[in-house]
């Protein structure tokens, strides 16, 4: 009898993950903070807002692109269907690399804002290294069962961050404090080092692809993914860009650079004490505390996911691609991102590397750049299939149209405005990918570090490209449009293991 993935996603469990994944509360706390100083400027506002307005366009695209790609690897399935395998594989070995460093960069900095609250409260000091090798722990049991757990989890999270969120802006309203509209000059946003800016904005946005990487538990995913793609975008981008400008506000437009500069850590926090009551301090760092630990998780999933199809596309081994006879989850893959994260913890634990100054800072950094670079080529893979397909071109293997469904799943092209918008949206994220990368040397003390950050990811594009197999050795693909035909005819669809329908 064959183990089955339960499909019991629908929107508003798949942007609880995905939001969860961006983490408002860090985002507020951590990130706004960085976004002035790497800057240089009061910018924020206007640069999420680019964000997202190219996030948006993009998203015309890969929503469109949902239907034929029956796979859960998101960006590595597109640029295979659209730019060839090779390429597909190079862009599977740059988002394990850039997730798997996101994953580590925030479980290292949770280790140290946890110990700090936990100091803070009992006197108690634990090595940081310490409390992360707990949470991968907790984290690993959580994502070793089923998804149902952990969005169940993610999702209180996210409400008690939320409220905290609004609490901070509508505290900033009541207290009187100068909405100034400077935040939102262009002028003022390209002054300074804008890539910095703009990658530390797009950073509140990573998780994005969740939307198509847990497609395989979503009830309807034809229908669920887009829907979740755009009200995800929305929502980060609404609520990034409405409190950013509001927290800089509250600090006041002429002084927001110098105290995020003297203390970025705890800026937007005091700032919570002060217009909120002096207990949403505490609040807010055990929020801060709680928030990186659901990113970390959400991160873990995405790894895992990806891991996953990898494995039933036979191009990496196939238990990867296995799921637990109970939990109906991918455990295998699941304990595998447990593992390699723990090693690289130890790794940069022993090399005595700074865990926010050097491991956040940089292995943020570098993810980012990778998640970008990404979704640009996404963009391109899209533009691509979408321009050539004709009445006669076949859908991707193993895909047909559920009834009722669009044509666009059989063989039509992509029309006029899902191209202009993705092709507008690429070449948005190319030029935050350039601007990013001139500045890059800047966030990692040197130019040497940057070429060296660099070739990691050119590396990992081109060993995933020429060590890959010629062709895959599974079948999901046939499992995964059987699936979405029966949404299409009012079945209970379930994924098995070996990528065939029940």
């Amino acid at each position: 009898m064959r183990t089955e993935m339960t499909r019991s996603l629908g929107v508003a469990g798949i942007v609880l993950m995905v939001v969860a994944a961006a983490a408002p509360i860090t985002v507020v706390v951590a990130n706004f903070p960085l976004i002035l100083l790497e800057s240089g400027s009061i910018g924020a506002p206007l640069m999420i807002l680019a964000a997202t307005l190219i996030l948006l366009l993009f998203a015309v695209g890969f929503t469109w692109m949902t239907p034929h790609v029956p796979d859960a690897g998101a960006f590595y399935a597109y640029v295979h269907e659209g730019l060839g395998r090779r390429a597909g594989l190079g862009t599977a070995a740059v988002a394990l690399l850039s997730y798997v460093l996101l994953t580590v960069s925030m479980t290292c900095y949770l280790g140290v804002q946890a110990g700090n609250l936990l100091a803070l409260w009992t006197g108690i000091e634990l090595p940081w290294w310490l409390i992360s090798a707990v949470m991968i722990a907790v984290v690993g049991v959580l994502a070793h069962r089923r998804i149902d757990l952990s969005a169940a989890v993610l999702g209180v999270v996210l409400v008690l961050e939320i409220l905290a969120v609004l609490a901070i802006d509508l505290g900033v309203l009541a207290s009187g404090r100068e909405l100034t509209p400077v935040p939102f000059s262009p002028a003022e946003a390209l002054s300074g080092a804008p890539g910095l800016g703009l990658l530390f904005a797009f950073l509140g946005f990573f998780g994005f692809e969740a939307t198509a990487v847990f497609r395989h538990e979503a009830r309807d995913p034809l229908r669920t993914i887009p829907r979740a793609t755009y009200v995800a975008v929305l929502l980060i981008g609404v609520l990034y860009t409405v409190s950013s400008w509001l927290v800089i506000s509250g600090l006041g437009a002429e002084d927001a650079l110098d105290a995020a500069a003297a203390s970025p850590d705890s800026v937007v926090v005091a700032l919570a004490g002060d217009v909120v009551a002096p207990i949403m301090r505490d609040v807010t760092q055990v929020l801060v505390v709680t928030s990186m630990f659901a990113c970390m998780l959400g991160f873990h999933n995405i790894v895992a996911r990806y891991l996953f199809t990898l494995g039933r596309r036979g191009v990496l081994p196939s238990a990867l691609g296995q799921v637990h006879p109970v939990h109906r989850a991918p455990s295998r893959a699941s304990l595998t991102v447990t593992g390699i994260t723990a090693v690289i913890v130890l790794v940069s634990a022993l090399a005595q590397l700074d865990p926010v100054v050097e491991i956040y800072t940089w292995y943020s950094g570098l993810g980012a750049i990778g998640v970008i670079a990404m979704m640009a080529l996404t963009a391109l893979a899209v533009l691509r299939f979408g321009g050539r397909r004709g009445p006669g071109d076949r859908s991707a293997p193993g895909v047909r149209s559920a009834p009722g469904e669009a044509r666009d799943a059989g063989g039509r092209r992509a029309g006029a405005v899902t191209l202009a918008a993705t092709g507008l949206g690429g070449l948005g994220l190319l030029v935050v990918l350039g601007i990013s990368l001139a500045n890059f040397p800047l966030m990692v003390g040197g130019t040497v570090a940057a070429i060296v950050c660099a070739a990691l990811l050119v590396g990992a594009f081109v060993l995933g490209a020429v060590a890959g197999p010629t062709r895959s050795t599974g079948a999901p693909e046939d499992g995964d449009a059987g699936a979405e035909r029966a949404v299409g005819e009012g079945e209970d669809p379930q994924v098995t293991t070996d990528g065939r329908r029940r």
